[in-house]
């Protein structure tokens, strides 16, 4: 393609005025790129990245109980998309946050977090009752998002009506300045028709890096855009029933990537390099979907093994067995929370933690004789993995 042709692609600058400052704010064309995006570069990751989400999604419908799995990577998910904005969570601070046992947890981020899992769930929940991936369900999830902590005074669930931008203390020194935000409700609106657009013959997943990138460019919130644009690959791909579970966590590709990440936004906005930006996408979603299927595996793995380690102790296994069940939906528990989610007294859930123990499967983390808090480390530390605070 040459330079002429990709100058099409390029989007236009208003010039505003802010105080005494002259400031250009970018307005992306509308979806799809034109000239049209160059397949034959791409075909290759594009069959590897559906065949890995392929197996991701035919392992997830084997699973003995993937709501087992999906309550832990829903999580997993909520905190790498959240420290990509720069919270310090771990997945063990929001998972003793919801255990409330949470002493030296950063609260503020861990409600930012915990937004996010409900965001998410609410998204999912209105997407299998039927209702369209919209500008309006876009809105409800930002509400969810930002209920809680930072952001809620940013106009949760309503679109900017004053200008952001990216980098910098002010517009005029930003690194970018997103659309105006009188022109939002009509970049929005273009946004949504491309959504839904049934005849271009773009793939799902070529269709979902499209998505993402003018979404994030036309940044229509005040707060919460980062977050909201990774949401909407999830939902895609369940919408259109690529995924039956959001067990796809890309956000820990976009952490890791995260500088390369951002160059390539600003060159699809600046070059119009969409195809280079198609190609790290659709690399992430191949080795995420991977990466995924292989931690499923190992989790699996471990579960047989601490089974066959807790039957062989007979008949006192029964009540040990329920009480494992239930740390492997939450590998973060008290004996409260044991007791009345499995139906089992106290005093047995007590003698339950203990054996599980002496067996090496849990680990008490309080020292506590009183309100102990048992982790299940082995899964807890698969489960851990790339959701180190970033430095």
């Amino acid at each position: 393609m040459s330079t002429g042709d990709k100058a099409t692609r390029l989007g236009r600058y208003i010039v505003k005025k802010y105080g005494d400052e002259t400031v250009k704010a970018f307005v992306p064309p509308p979806l799809p790129p034109d000239p049209p995006i160059d397949m034959t570069r791409l075909q290759r990751l594009l069959e590897q990245a559906n065949q890995s989400l392929g197996r991701l999604d035919g392992l997830a419908s084997v699973l003995p109980d993937p709501a087992l799995f999906l309550y832990t990577y829903i999580r997993k998910e909520a905190v790498l998309s959240s420290q990509i904005e720069g919270t310090q969570s771990s997945l063990s601070d929001l998972l003793l946050y919801e255990s409330h046992e949470a002493p030296g947890v950063p609260v503020a981020d861990v409600q930012e977090v915990s937004a996010y899992v409900a965001a998410l769930q609410h998204g999912l929940r209105r997407l299998r009752e039927g209702f369209p991936l919209s500008s309006r369900l876009i809105r409800e999830i930002h509400q969810q998002l930002l209920s809680t902590g930072r952001g809620s005074d940013k106009l949760p669930g309503e679109f900017r009506t004053s200008q952001n931008w990216i980098g910098g203390t002010r517009p005029a020194t930003a690194a970018f300045v997103p659309p105006p935000p009188e022109l939002v409700p009509d970049c929005m609106s273009d946004l949504e028709r491309f959504v839904h657009v049934e005849d271009d013959d773009l793939p799902l997943l070529i269709r979902a890096a499209l998505i993402h990138v003018q979404f994030e460019t036309i940044h229509p919130f005040l707060d919460g855009n980062g977050r909201v644009g990774r949401l909407l690959i999830t939902f895609l791909l369940c919408a259109e029933g690529v995924l039956r579970e959001p067990i796809l966590y890309l956000s820990l590709y976009l952490k890791q990537n995260r500088q390369r990440y951002y160059e390539l936004l600003d060159r699809v906005r600046a070059q119009g390099d969409w195809e280079g930006w198609l190609e790290f996408f659709l690399t992430g979603v191949r080795d995420t979907a991977e990466q995924a299927a292989g931690t499923s595996r190992r989790i699996l793995a471990i579960f047989g093994a601490h089974r066959k380690q807790i039957e062989k102790q007979g008949r006192r296994s029964a009540n040990t067995l329920r009480v494992f069940e239930h740390l492997q939906r939450s590998p973060i528990a008290n004996i409260p929370a044991l007791a009345q989610s499995t139906g089992i007294s106290a005093p047995t859930v007590a003698k339950a933690l203990q054996q599980l123990q002496q067996l090496g499967i849990l680990r008490e983390i309080t020292g506590r004789q009183r309100h102990r808090v048992f982790v299940y480390h082995e899964y807890l530390a698969i489960l851990s993995e790339g959701t180190e605070p970033l430095p």
